[in-house]
């Protein structure tokens, strides 16, 4: 019964008009590059993003829940219908994925992603974000394959340092809590590298 309420959650997310995003989301490009493919790597990319996360992310913004100079006045001036818009225009969008440096994989970026770290206990990062990256679209789990490592790293030390507290449970700054800098840098990396 659970899980069925959650898929139905799904669609109703996904409301919006991808149509009418488009036009909507012109002032997005700035930062978030061409059909929401991120030219700066301390910006997030949107494209491909699952439109239940960009929905939560963008009224988060515009409640104050999220705090960012640029990013909360753009949500402040948004309708519910904009953000529904938005979401559904930025979820249609294929998302252009980077690629991992070796030495980070090596580093342990791949291990922390996939198996976590049992001696901090530290949750595998695929458990919520798919094998590959995708999210969990009806849990509101972002997809993560393919944004780009500086923005990764930024936000796992924001959750880290309690900056970032728009999290569901406070799941990602007790999971972030537990990680290293070096394994920060290191996860980010093979995140960017996620197809």
């Amino acid at each position: 019964m659970f899980v069925t309420l959650l898929l139905a959650a799904g669609p109703a997310a996904a409301a919006g008009s991808a149509e009418a995003g488009e036009t909507k989301a012109v002032v997005c490009t700035a930062c978030h590059g061409p059909e929401g493919n991120s030219l700066n790597p301390m910006w997030p990319s949107l494209a491909g993003q699952n439109a239940a996360y960009i929905t939560h992310t963008l009224h988060a913004f515009k409640s104050g829940e999220r705090s960012d100079p640029l990013m909360s006045a753009q949500a402040a001036a948004l309708s519910d219908q904009d953000v529904q818009d938005l979401a559904a225009y930025f979820a249609s969008r294929t998302r252009t994925p980077g690629a991992s440096e070796p030495e980070q994989a090596a580093a342990g970026g791949e291990r922390l992603y996939r198996g976590g770290n049992k001696e901090t206990s530290t949750a595998a990062c695929l458990a919520c974000h798919g094998p590959h990256g995708a999210g969990n679209a009806p849990a509101g789990y972002p997809a993560i394959a393919g944004q780009q490592a500086p923005y990764v790293a930024a936000q796992l030390r924001a959750y880290r340092g309690g900056q970032r507290t728009s999290d569901l449970n406070q799941m990602m700054r007790n999971t972030a809590s537990h990680l290293t800098d070096a394994e920060i840098d290191a996860v980010a990396s093979y995140v960017q590298g996620l197809r």
